[in-house]
């Protein structure tokens, strides 16, 4: 069964936002369904990140709305889209350099016990957290040093590994990866690429911002292309050329 056989995770109709004069949403819609990667496509302005940034709880729509599996979704902060299930990745990987992977991964969230005791009185089970985070990292195929060193002495790749894994533990709905690959090296790029594929493979919704146009040919199902606050076009780019996308995404087509 195809993904697009299977009902939208996430719906985004008629989208608008401004910020004073400046309309960077212009009627944008869109939808994501689960095991498919969705590339955001276009050049710095189009409206990508705010767009993200909506579907995130960062910024409110004006107009428009977003729906999780057919119904309004309640993400009015970060906080809210996170509990909705939408979790994000941006370029700063938000990660707390003095902390361990599985630290990382739990804060804010972290399991403790006993359960009927106010949360502040309660005991971390950091046997808990550190089991669970290594298994996830195993199914997700991500290999690091070691599990109880800080993350600030990991690699570029390792970082962007350990913060997309976090992500997945909580993601039931969506995972929104903002320049996944940036600043990365060749083989470290691999990585984070193999781990795209992984997520996809297991059914998770993607949706991926990258100005990289080898990697949406390569990785994407569907590609959505902003320009100017406004969606131009939308496309599969097993189908398309490098060039086809870029002369969409600069408005250069035809």
């Amino acid at each position: 069964m195809t993904a697009a056989a299977t009902p939208p995770v996430l719906t985004v109709r008629n989208a608008q936002k401004r910020f004073g004069a400046v309309h960077a949403l212009k009627n944008v819609s869109l939808e994501a369904y689960r095991g498919e990667v969705l590339a955001l496509l276009g050049d710095n302005g189009a409206g990508k990140s705010t767009l993200v940034k909506c579907i995130s709880g960062v910024h409110a729509l004006d107009e428009g709305e977003i729906l999780l599996d057919g119904e309004a979704a309640p993400v009015h902060s970060p906080a809210a889209a996170r509990r909705a299930g939408i979790e994000t990745v941006y370029q700063d990987l938000a990660l707390f350099d003095n902390l361990t992977p599985a630290e990382n991964f739990y804060c804010g969230r972290e399991i403790a016990w006993p359960r009927w005791l106010p949360r502040g009185l309660r005991f971390l089970d950091r046997r808990a957290m550190n089991r669970d985070t290594a298994a996830v990292l195993e199914r997700l195929r991500v290999k690091l040093p070691k599990l109880d060193a800080p993350v600030a002495l990991m690699s570029g790749g390792q970082r962007q590994a350990i913060a997309v894994a976090r992500a997945t533990v909580f993601a039931r709905k969506l995972v929104i990866l903002d320049e996944p690959t940036a600043a990365l090296g060749l083989r470290e790029s691999r990585k984070v690429l193999d781990l795209i594929v992984q997520l996809r493979a297991e059914g998770n919704a993607v949706i991926v911002i990258t100005h990289n146009m080898e990697q949406v040919v390569e990785l994407a199902d569907r590609a959505v292309v902003l320009r100017q606050g406004r969606k131009v076009g939308e496309l599969r780019p097993s189908r398309a050329s490098q060039q086809e996308l870029v002369s969409m995404i600069v408005g250069a087509e035809g």
